[in-house]
């Protein structure tokens, strides 16, 4: 099969793709190497299949993501790689797409999924409902959406959503989003908001794309591909170095920011897939740092009450495996305004209030204590000033939380 890598209009490069693993064979031409993807690289004029590659499928749903396995069954697929050309490789998270060259009047403006429908049927399937009908139509941005966790794209209002669900039996995650997101908007962290979604009396969180048809999101990993990391640099500062290279405004002071909150609600999967920056699809200039969003795998997720309050077995990312060293990577506390996060008792309570069997109250109650000691320590840090920060790991056990015991 053969496509013109697109970005919207622009054609960027000729692609061979195979019939059956749809992988990309074969780079035939290209056309435009400034509108290639961020991070593959173009060398004496050839690009590195290689690494189109790895961002191609990279596209495409995780395989381990619950329902997969049922909805691959259902329309007789192998695998989510082969869902990839059945809505021409497009997303709701950039502007790229493939063409068939058999179709060379096809436009972006006619295809993409901010300005037209797209079909329910692989969403439907993904969370477990029955089939519409027959035959299924795969043209949607379900198939192109990462992450593990159950997740479908609906139009509500006119907008384009995201309804994702949380981790059996709780389906916690659904609830925690909407927390952090509350305590964003108390911060004045830029964040995507979150609002509780139930459907058959399943809990989820659903937020609007913060992308639209002119702008689009790029992952912190595919930033870090920009740039040759040397062995004496940390991961940290070579993703600042990266961004610092593409000219990404403000990125030092909205990393100490997504530090602290990470902190705050104790996000233990805050991988370089789920932040990043977002830049013009058009001109290519960078506009920031992208919104806080998917911070469910908060607050003991997948912990028992004692260990919500103790800390304990709870792990961190990007930069550090403790939340308490990531903490040292931050440059400023003078920007919190702790008075805004009084009333955390009230933050919490009011998303659980309608919880059910999904959260008792001796749940609430960890996680509210949790949350409080650990915006306490960080007042204590926020006083002491940057040497305070600097000494955090000699005077601070590996849970936080033990030092109020």
């Amino acid at each position: 099969m053969k496509y013109i890598l697109m970005h919207k209009d622009i054609p960027v490069a000729k692609l061979s793709l195979d019939d059956v693993l749809c992988d990309i064979w074969k780079i035939e031409d290209v056309y435009c190497a400034e509108h290639l993807p961020v991070g593959v690289s173009l060398r004496r004029g050839r690009v590195d299949r290689g690494e189109l590659n790895v961002w191609w499928i990279d596209r495409s749903i995780p395989m381990d993501r619950s329902g997969v396995r049922r909805t691959l069954e259902i329309l007789n697929l192998q695998s989510t790689k082969m869902l990839l050309t059945k809505c021409l490789g497009l997303s709701l998270s950039d502007q790229y797409w493939i063409r068939p060259v058999d179709c060379p009047n096809m436009q972006w403006k006619d295809v993409n999924f901010f300005n037209n429908p797209f079909s329910e049927d692989v969403g439907d399937l993904l969370l477990g409902k029955a089939p519409s009908g027959t035959p299924l139509n795969l043209h949607t941005p379900d198939n192109t959406t990462d992450g593990y966790l159950k997740k479908r794209w609906k139009i509500i209002n006119g907008k384009r959503c995201l309804i994702k669900g949380g981790s059996a039996p709780l389906m916690l995650q659904t609830f925690h989003e909407v927390i952090v997101s509350s305590i964003a908007e108390k911060m004045g962290i830029s964040h995507i908001p979150y609002k509780m979604f139930w459907d058959d009396g399943i809990p989820y969180c659903v937020c609007e794309s913060f992308i639209d048809e002119n702008t689009e999101f790029v992952s912190a990993w595919r930033i870090m591909q920009t740039c040759k990391k040397s062995n004496d640099t940390s991961v940290y500062q070579h993703f600042l170095n990266c961004c610092n290279h593409l000219g990404i405004p403000k990125i030092k002071e909205n990393v100490d920011q997504m530090i602290v909150l990470d902190y705050i609600v104790g996000n233990e999967d805050r991988h370089f897939n789920n932040f990043g920056a977002i830049r013009n699809a058009t001109t290519l200039e960078w506009i920031g740092f992208a919104p806080i969003f998917d911070s469910g795998s908060c607050l003991g997720y997948d912990k028992l009450p004692a260990q919500i309050i103790s800390g304990a077995g709870m792990v961190c990312k990007p930069f550090k495996s403790k939340h308490e060293a990531q903490l040292r990577l931050v440059s400023s506390f003078e920007w919190i305004d702790f008075d805004t996060l009084s009333h955390i008792w009230d933050i919490v309570a009011g998303v659980f209030e309608n919880a059910g069997a999904y959260a008792d109250q001796c749940r609430i109650q960890a996680v509210t204590i949790a949350i409080k000691k650990r915006i306490d320590m960080l007042k204590r840090i926020a006083q002491n000033g940057k040497d305070r920060a600097d000494r955090i790991e000699e005077d601070v056990p590996e849970n936080v939380a033990a030092t109020y015991n």
